[in-house]
C-alpha cells in the first residue's frame, strides 16, 4: 500500500507542480518549497486513505459472509 500510494504521488503530484507552479519554473523561480511538497503529501494521502478504506471494506464484507 506505501509503495502503491507512493507511485501515485510521485506522479500526481509532479502534474500538479507543473500545472501550478509551472509558471514560476519557466521563469527561472523557485516557488515556495512548502507548496511542493503539499503537492506531493496530499495525493500520498488519498490514495493510502483509498487503499486502507478499500482492505477494510473488502474485511468487513469477508467477515459478513461467515
Amino acid at each position: 500500500m506505501v509503495h502503491r500510494a507512493g507511485r501515485v504521488a510521485l506522479i500526481v503530484g509532479t502534474v500538479l507542480v507543473l500545472i501550478n507552479q509551472g509558471e514560476l519554473f519557466l521563469t527561472g523561480e523557485m516557488p515556495p518549497l512548502w507548496k511542493i511538497v503539499l503537492t506531493f503529501v496530499v495525493p500520498y494521502c488519498v490514495s493510502s486513505y483509498s487503499s486502507a478504506a478499500h482492505i477494510a471494506e473488502k474485511s468487513r464484507q469477508e467477515d459478513a459472509q461467515v
